[in-house]
């Protein structure tokens, strides 16, 4: 592991929850190459997708299987505008690189939305902070996690 790595399992800890961070053999940058990986569904990785709303960042945990209507979550939010965040934004907000953002470990906490739909999966795959690395967590854990808002994102 690395210190991206070890920041994510250091903020899994403190949320009471037994890191369990899986180095893969390649790079997922993919929700697809991340589940021919772990032979799971591709629904059942969650995706760490950085945006701008209204001038600050908003993460979104989505699944692998959908896609996210920006103006949905825009509306449901109640902001103005929801655009995607360039690799520089995603990079401070986060302390991590595009393809392996984590839903925690990040230098202050991300107001996040996490998709319904991983909920029907028993569990969910998310980044650990770097493209080669991934962790399992519960749908129930992943709220804890970040404080995130369950949210339809489609």
């Amino acid at each position: 592991m690395n210190e991206r790595n070890s920041l994510v399992a250091a903020a899994v800890a403190a949320a009471g929850i037994e890191p369990a961070i899986k180095i893969l053999d390649a790079d997922a940058k993919t929700a697809a190459a991340a589940a021919a990986q772990l032979g799971c569904e591709v629904g059942a990785i969650a995706n760490s997708l950085v945006f701008e709303c209204d001038g600050e960042p908003l993460l979104v945990m989505a699944s692998g299987a959908a896609r996210v209507d920006t103006d949905v979550v825009a509306q449901r939010l109640g902001a103005t505008a929801i655009n995607k965040a360039n690799p520089k934004l995603v990079r401070n907000a986060t302390g991590q690189v595009i393809g392996g953002v984590a839903p925690t470990g990040h230098p202050a906490p991300l107001r996040t939305v996490v998709d319904e739909t991983l909920a029907t999966y028993p569990v969910i795959w998310t980044a650990a902070g770097t493209a080669d690395s991934v962790m399992p967590l519960t749908y129930a854990q992943l709220l804890a996690l970040t404080g995130g808002m369950a949210l339809a994102v489609r």
